[in-house]
This record gives C-alpha cells, structure tokens and sequence, in this order.
C-alpha cells in the first residue's frame, strides 16, 4: 500500500524529474501561460504557487529558497517585484489549470497552466488601407 505518498512519478527517474519541475515551474512564472500535460500541470501547479508565496513574503531567506529552485535569477526579481505585490492580498489559488484535450500524436491528455489576472487577450487586427495610406513612408 501508498500510504502517504504523494506526487507523480511520471515515468522519470528523481533527478530528471525534479529538473524538469524546475524547468517547467520556471518557465511558468516567466511566461505566466505554460501548455503542458494534465499531470506534469498539476504536478507543477503547488510548487509555482509556494513560490509565489515566498515572493510575497519578500524575505532575503526567501529570495533564497526561491532562487535555489528556479533557474533564472530574472524569474526570481520577476516573482518578488511583480508577482508578489500582484498576489499580496489573495490568500492561495494563484493559477488555474484548463483543460484542452488531447494531444494529436499521442493522446495524452492536454492541460494549459496560467496565472490568474494574465488571462488571454485577442490582439487588435491592424487595420489595412486609410490608415495605412495616411503614415508618410521613410
């Protein structure tokens, strides 16, 4: 019996699996969007968020903690500037995690992982024509 133990294994040995939650919850905070399988998702979804709440506490141990888990030194200004004010009075729940189907080759099951507040914006088309004749050309 399981008795207590918690987490995926995902088919990987320990070191290739804890570097890739390193890399996928650092490209996480840098990106704020991250696609990626259903279960490396909510694999990653608790690390992110304990250390956005490291970036909310703001501490110099930790920025520490923080920094000997995330790979980029500018993921770690990112989560203490940024994404810790940003949070400063949400108690918990900072990413949501989407469903998408699955994935065409494989099947596997498709999930999107983003920060809650960076939800996806459509981009203005540019407007072809009287707008485009009207800028002089250089």
């Amino acid at each position: 019996m399981r008795h207590g133990v918690s987490g995926r294994k995902l088919r990987r040995p320990t070191a290739h699996r804890l570097a890739m939650l390193r890399n996928l919850v650092t490209s996480f905070l840098e990106k704020e969007r991250v696609q990626t399988t259903t279960a490396k998702a909510k694999e990653v979804r608790p690390i992110a968020e304990k250390m956005i709440t490291l970036g909310k506490k703001g501490t110099l141990s930790a920025r520490r903690q923080a920094g000997a888990f995330i790979r980029k030194e500018s993921v770690v200004t990112k989560v203490f500037d940024v994404l810790g004010p940003r949070f400063g009075q949400r108690p918990g729940g900072y990413s949501r995690i989407v469903k998408l189907g699955p994935r065409a080759g494989d099947g596997a099951d498709m999930s999107l992982i983003e920060l809650v507040g960076s939800e996806f914006k459509k981009k203005e088309k540019k407007k072809k024509g009287k707008e485009a004749a009207k800028k002089p050309a250089k």
